[in-house]
């Protein structure tokens, strides 16, 4: 390179699987190179279904500053009805030959990230002498997990699988029990165990390092664990580099939820959403609703089709109303909407998360703990209600109430006392009343979310430890593109 012409921008490319709580951060992390990193960023969305195709068109709509480019479909009928999970690994697999042609296209390439879901895609970057990096949308706990499973697996011979221990010790002073595991690796005899132990030995032998939405004083003893892992050689280095956070620039304009906040008193709404993909039974439904009825308090509540055939999330389901039905709003209680309106508003399937939780009027979110919504509610101060569904939701629960305080977790009936798992109404008016009425745990989580807040901000600020962690690695592309130059 001549040494007077300009040095070309550091190119790092991004990988995604098609889950909009996978998107979104990954789209945050794109563009926070391009601003505060000079990079040039390519965003490879994989694409399973007509909703997942969905997502891809809004980020190519949104990501101005950033290429997204898509890759030819690959083959995926021998896989129908296999696990969502397991065909995003396998897409990502069958899709290196056209990833490899990708890369060579483009000039320069600093670095290659991967989410979890597409570790695949770090044998590209071994072959082509890339840096690659595995970016985790969820939490340390997650990773710390992951760990735990391929080390249990060290020494095993092929085709043994051993349970994870009960309790499962994560960190300094962080357990969680086996009905807290994440789906997937609960089981030992489900395909996506295996496939896990596979991606994950994977991710420790082909890593440079992970990149994780997260903060360290929200899970200080399992960075300091991670940290000392890496110390050691036992494991990729850790960077916590979140909370990566949409703007609410970015949401959709003004919503008819919005102009109803606005009318509230400050600090007296409950935010009750269960994500883009979470479901409730109709009898779970029915409960929660009579349950915000009895508690008194104001409430915004997004309402989903309710699940009928027991599955607690749906990645397809639009939740919008069809064949001339009122859609999600028909499944609730006869006279809900008409006894609680005034002090209660339903809406169908969505509204612009960010800007309601930031909302002056809203005291407390009732969220089934995916990790975006987890951080977006405590860069709001917004104090939870823990309601876990599915994926690593129960850890992040069992996280949020337990080690990290700034969540109250109902009760769910247990088959002993005759019941199956629903959160009653009563359990549901409980905690509502709790948080909103400070009584004494109430007050403690609502103390601990604003505690939370301001570490986040000073996580995300010019010398927080996030934004150092983006900025040593960033370092890091930047010098080996300059040696390749």
């Amino acid at each position: 390179m001549d040494p007077s012409s300009p040095r070309p921008r550091p190119h790092v490319v991004l990988v995604v699987s098609p889950f909009a709580g996978h998107v979104t951060p990954m789209a945050e992390l794109a563009r926070f190179l391009v601003a505060h990193h000079g990079c040039a960023v390519t965003l490879v969305p994989l694409s399973l279904d007509a909703r997942s195709a969905a997502v891809v068109a809004s980020l190519q709509a949104s990501s101005a500053s950033v290429a997204v480019v898509t890759l030819p479909e690959v083959q995926l009928d021998d896989l129908a009805g296999a696990d969502v999970g397991l065909r995003i690994f396998e897409h990502a697999r069958r899709s290196l030959p056209h990833l490899r042609d990708v890369l060579r296209s483009i000039d320069g390439v600093a670095a290659l990230v991967p989410d979890f879901f597409c570790g695949a895609v770090l044998d590209l970057a071994v072959e082509l002498g890339i840096p690659g990096y595995v970016f985790v949308p969820s939490n340390m706990a997650w990773l710390a997990v992951m760990r735990c499973l391929v080390e249990i697996h060290d020494g095993a011979v092929s085709g043994e699988y051993r349970d994870l221990p009960d309790p499962l010790h994560l960190a300094r002073d962080l357990t969680i029990s086996a009905s807290d595991i994440p789906d997937g690796i609960a089981d030992k005899s489900d395909p996506v165990f295996r496939r896990q132990i596979d991606e994950v030995r994977r991710h420790r032998r082909a890593a440079d390092g992970f990149l994780v939405n997260s903060f360290a004083d929200m899970e200080l003893a399992t960075v300091e664990d991670l940290k000392l892992a890496a110390e050691q050689g036992a494991f990729p280095p850790v960077y916590p580099v979140g909370p990566l956070l949409r703007s609410s620039s970015d949401e959709p304009g003004e919503a008819a939820c919005l102009e109803w906040l606005d009318r509230q008193p400050s600090g007296s709404v409950v935010y009750v959403s269960f994500g883009s993909a979470g479901m409730l039974s109709v009898e779970q439904t029915r409960e929660l609703a009579a349950g915000l009825e009895m508690s008194g308090h104001r409430f915004l509540w997004v309402v989903r089709m309710p699940n009928l055939h027991g599955m607690s999330y749906d990645f397809a389901t639009d939740h919008r109303s069809r064949d001339g039905d009122e859609g999600p709003l028909s499944w609730l209680p006869g006279g809900f909407l008409e006894r609680t309106r005034g002090r209660g508003l339903a809406v169908m399937s969505w509204t612009p998360q960010v800007r309601v939780l930031s909302h002056p009027a809203t005291a407390a979110f009732v969220s089934h703990c995916g990790w975006n919504s987890t951080m977006e509610s405590v860069s709001s101060g917004v104090p939870m209600i823990a309601w876990p569904l599915y994926a690593e939701q129960k850890m992040n629960a069992t996280i949020l109430t337990k080690a990290v305080g700034m969540a109250l977790r109902p009760a769910a009936a247990t088959a002993a006392r005759g019941g199956d798992g629903v959160v009653t109404r009563e359990a549901v008016a409980t905690a509502v009343k709790e948080l909103m009425d400070h009584g004494e745990e109430g007050s403690a989580v609502a103390r601990r979310a604003r505690e939370l807040q301001a570490a986040a901000a000073r996580a995300r600020s010019p010398d927080g430890a996030s934004r150092r962690a983006l900025d040593e690695v960033a370092g890091k592309w930047k010098r080996a593109a300059r040696e390749k130059c």
